[in-house]
């Protein structure tokens, strides 16, 4: 089987309440899910969802390929970019097209990739993750009331810019899910707190020993920049909390000063930069000894890959249902991701249903979450 060509559609995702973070907000909570479909002379179709701009650049170290070398693809894709760097969105391309490389090694194999890469267990245990930033108060007993009632006892709180706001929140989330509905029967709730790179070290750490006087956290989430090495061990040697960083990281090469320098405590990567790379990272992290956590992307693409990872602690669960136009062999029950049998990732894509969406997402707005506000980390 040979790679012969790709086509790239673009689906939407309707949350049903605004999603955010302490950057910013999409009031309307409809995002755009790019797909890439990658064809093969055979017919076979690979799929890959997420962000893929400049596709164009890396799709020659694949193309007549056999799509089974898919980790001697991605270092060719690497190596096709080396001069200008794969850092950014190229890296998505990257990321993307080796899902979809992964997802027709599986189908080759007539197996789901959970099998391929070698799990014992198709349950992955998760937490709730709504990016809920922008979501009034008010609303949120309901919001995280579905996941509580599939059994979720571990959640994700966004905040950041308002400390008394922030409290009330973490708050709310130990009384919803830690009163009887979440964590399979009730008991206490596992609370991780996101602030998106908002601190400063210095702010961190006030912070968080605020915040420790009355919440015990699972973990800080991104306290101060993403490569900010000796920031985010500064946080770690001054608070109790475990500190959580990595999903903005591209490429094995970032994670090592981090790991090396012991400045994280738990090792995510995201979820749109693909199959391998979580692999990887996740290695560099067990060979470290720290657990490894993906953050989570719509229909869960490296949930197969967390299943087979010994130090995989927990997956970032964003949404109960799939983006508009795709099938995914998953169930979300019990705290966590059942994967399914069918082969690959498990995704279909309906793409009849897809053209004859209307609605247009807002990712890259500049309101949205996806753009560094200019007093980030400065603030009082």
């Amino acid at each position: 089987m040979k790679i012969t060509g790709y086509r790239s559609i673009h689906t939407v995702h309707n949350w049903g309440h605004p999603i955010g973070d302490v950057n910013g907000s999409i009031e309307s909570g409809v995002t755009e899910v790019p797909i890439l479909i990658v064809e093969t002379d055979e017919g076979l179709e690979g799929i890959g969802l997420g962000g893929h701009n400049g596709i164009e650049r890396v799709f020659p170290a694949v193309e007549g390929e056999d799509p089974r070398a898919v980790t001697a693809l991605y270092d060719r894709m690497l190596g096709r970019v080396f001069k200008s760097g794969h850092a950014g969105e190229v890296f998505g391309a990257i990321g993307v097209l080796d899902m979809a490389l992964w997802d027709l090694k599986a189908k080759m194999a007539g197996e789901p990739l959970w099998r391929t890469l070698g799990a014992r267990d198709r349950f992955v245990p998760g937490y709730a993750s709504c990016l809920d930033g922008p979501v009034p108060e008010a609303d949120l007993p309901a919001l995280w009331g579905e996941w509580a009632d599939r059994g979720f006892h571990a959640v994700k709180v966004k905040g950041g810019a308002d400390m008394d706001a922030d409290l009330r929140r973490l708050h709310l989330a130990e009384e919803v899910f830690g009163g009887g509905k979440g964590g399979n029967g009730g008991g206490k709730a596992e609370i991780f707190f996101d602030v998106n790179e908002s601190w400063s070290s210095v702010q961190a750490v006030r912070r968080i020993k605020r915040i420790e006087r009355e919440i015990d956290l699972a973990w800080i989430e991104e306290p101060a920049r993403r490569w900010d090495a000796d920031g985010l061990r500064h946080v770690r040697e001054h608070v109790t909390t475990p500190v959580a960083s990595g999903e903005n990281l591209t490429g094995l090469e970032q994670f090592k000063p981090l790991i090396d320098a012991k400045a994280v405590d738990v090792v995510q990567t995201g979820s749109c930069w693909g199959i391998t790379h979580a692999l990887r990272v996740a290695n560099y992290a067990f060979a470290n000894h720290l657990p490894y956590s993906p953050v989570g992307y719509n229909a869960n693409p490296v949930a197969a890959a967390a299943a087979s990872m010994p130090n995989h602690m927990i997956i970032e669960i964003q949404a109960l249902t799939p983006p508009i136009g795709i099938t995914s062999d998953q169930t979300i029950e019990d705290g966590g991701i059942v994967l399914g049998d069918e082969p690959g990732l498990g995704y279909s894509v309906d793409e009849q249903a897809i053209a004859e969406e209307r609605r247009a997402g807002t990712w890259t707005i500049a309101a949205g979450p996806h753009v560094r506000p200019a007093n980030a980390g400065f603030r009082i």
